[in-house]
């Protein structure tokens, strides 16, 4: 089995017992491999896994699909990175953005995104233009999240190029989010999760698709609840 997964709200989210017991199950059962797929940078997942308690992932997908990292050699998995790379129109993404009304850039090291923050005040449809004529994807989350990204490119994208190379069977692979910038990773047809708590467009926009359970438990027990209901990964609870 393989447990493709969202950090914040999602794997990080839940109650300390379901976090316990989740973290418990993957660090003593080796049959499932886990991959973290996340809006955070590498650096910032690299600091969460100093708490030892955290089980550690083989990949990293990072910055909502931008980036993809074998864990443990830090290397960038190829030739997945290097098309994403080729897609990213560069510096000029955060020039051209700045036209926009209302963004506030997000400090943070990214080589093949722009991230920024927006509010009620912002020109979305401006900012969607810009993102279109540059060949980008522009992705909202959380009410409050705003990505530029290569086009194309996003979580669901990045997980199934890194999975061909891995070539694992579809129905081994159980994929968890709970915000708008996890929709393409259920959009891919794997069996999915979508965790108690979670964004309320994400939850409609996965309301009437029969491969994803809406999980009552938030966090890591909706993870938990999913491998309960789906019969392929009861075995390995």
């Amino acid at each position: 089995m393989l447990l493709a997964t969202d950090l914040d709200g999602t794997f990080l989210g839940g109650t300390p017992e379901d976090k316990e017991r989740l973290y418990h199950l993957l660090h003593h059962n080796k049959e499932i491999q886990l991959i973290f797929v996340t809006g955070r940078g590498i650096r910032s997942v690299l600091n969460l896994l100093e708490d030892t308690a955290l089980p550690r992932p083989e990949y990293i997908i990072c910055d909502v699909g931008a980036t993809v990292t074998h864990l443990p050699t830090l290397a960038a998995v190829e030739p997945v990175q290097s098309n994403i790379a080729a897609k990213w129109p560069g510096d000029h993404v955060r020039e051209t953005m700045k036209k926009v009304r209302g963004l506030l850039h997000q400090e943070a090291q990214q080589q093949y995104r722009c991230s920024y923050y927006y509010d009620e005040e912002t020109d979305i449809e401006s900012a969607r233009e810009i993102a279109a004529s540059l060949q980008c994807d522009m992705v909202l989350s959380a009410g409050k999240y705003l990505d530029i990204l290569p086009g194309g490119v996003n979580k669901g994208y990045t997980l199934q190029q890194l999975l061909e190379i891995l070539v694992l069977p579809h129905h081994k692979i159980l994929v968890a989010g709970d915000s708008m910038n996890d929709i393409t990773m259920y959009e891919t047809g794997f069996k999915g999760v979508v965790v108690g708590d979670s964004e309320a467009e994400l939850v409609r926009r996965t309301a009437g698709m029969s491969h994803v359970l809406q999980a009552q438990r938030a966090g890591a027990g909706g993870i938990l609840e999913a491998m309960a209901f789906f019969p392929e990964f009861r075995s390995y609870l």
